[in-house]
């Protein structure tokens, strides 16, 4: 039974590690120029901070999960890890709802502001970031999901079940 649930935690957490580790690397690679009124500009992750924190924050995630792949689920450090959990998970949803504000406001513009949408000038600079962020969310499901299963199997021996 012990190494079901062994095996079970391994496959979320390389789960987890497969969707940060994707989410931040479609993120680094979104950029694209394009020419509007014979103005040039381009558009990168990097010229937003939402998005930088977005892939700084998978980028730990991504490393958290890896580091815990080789901790022993018997070493007194297991319950750090699944606090730590707790913690990347939070770290994931705050970091793809910061990303995801200012996503909505590159597709749909703001006319309240006067911003205009960007989306159809950089659509690859947007389908990229689309693709980055579902690759987030999937991980920050993966980590509710995670964080689920060790606490019921950090709580189960607390509570015997009675034949």
């Amino acid at each position: 039974m012990a190494k079901t649930k062994r095996i079970i935690t391994i496959f979320l957490r390389l789960l987890a590690l497969g969707a940060t580790l994707s989410a931040t690397v479609v993120m680094v690679t979104s950029h694209e120029s394009t020419e509007v009124l014979n103005i040039k500009f381009s558009a990168k992750y990097s010229n937003t901070p939402a998005f930088k924190y977005y892939v700084i924050a998978e980028a730990i995630g991504a490393g958290y999960s890896f580091i815990s792949l080789f901790l022993s689920s018997k070493s007194l450090v297991w319950r750090l890890v699944v606090t730590l959990d707790v913690v990347i998970g939070m770290l994931l949803t705050s970091s793809i709802s910061a990303a995801l504000a200012i996503a909505q406001v590159g597709k749909k513009g703001n006319s309240h502001a006067g911003w205009l949408p960007i989306c159809q000038q950089v659509p690859k600079f947007c389908d990229h970031v689309t693709g980055a962020l579902i690759a987030g969310f999937v991980a920050a499901i993966l980590y509710l999901v995670l964080n689920l299963y060790s606490l019921h199997a950090v709580i189960s021996p607390l509570f015997p079940v009675k034949p």
